[in-house]
């Protein structure tokens, strides 16, 4: 049998400044962190009010941070960035807020390289099979249809 750790409001409160501090959370990930931690439900609206007032937790910069870094580092498109940040409760403002974040430029550029850079490592010979893949491929990565159908013409014609 695992015994926890208890921890009092001040000592979990400290402990999620840190968590806060490394890198930027949403309000759904501290209190899931707070819940396992085995704090009540009272403690966890003292601490998250408390974060929020001393700006540890702040919704719309965490959804600005997650678009700019999923963009640029694993290469998604809005579609999935958005996915996820619903999928993390972020109201519909802050996923506005955080897709302006993508340059327009930059965005386009980027499935032009990710579109290519696929297509050569495809090997198969059929012409469709090559083309359903980088769609799936593309679509999975969440970007939009209308994009990855214009791209895939411009590629593949």
């Amino acid at each position: 049998m695992q015994v926890s750790k208890s921890y009092t409001v001040a000592e979990a409160t400290n402990r999620i400044e840190h968590y806060c501090a490394y890198q930027e959370r949403c309000h759904k990930e501290v209190t899931t962190k707070l819940r396992d931690m085995g704090m009540i439900p009272e403690a966890i609206d003292l601490i998250m009010a408390h974060l929020i007032q001393q700006n540890y937790l702040n919704e719309e910069r965490f959804a600005k941070s997650f678009a700019r870094g999923k963009f640029s580092i694993k290469k998604w498109g809005k579609n999935r960035i958005v996915r996820e940040l619903k999928l993390r409760n972020i109201s519909k403002y802050n996923i506005n807020s955080a897709l302006c974040e993508i340059n327009e430029g930059a965005y386009l550029e980027t499935l032009d390289t990710l579109a290519k850079k696929r297509l050569a490592s495809l090997s198969d010979k059929d012409w469709a099979k090559r083309r359903k893949k980088l769609a799936d491929y593309l679509l999975y990565r969440g970007w939009e249809t209308d994009l990855v159908y214009e791209k895939l013409n411009e590629l593949l014609s």
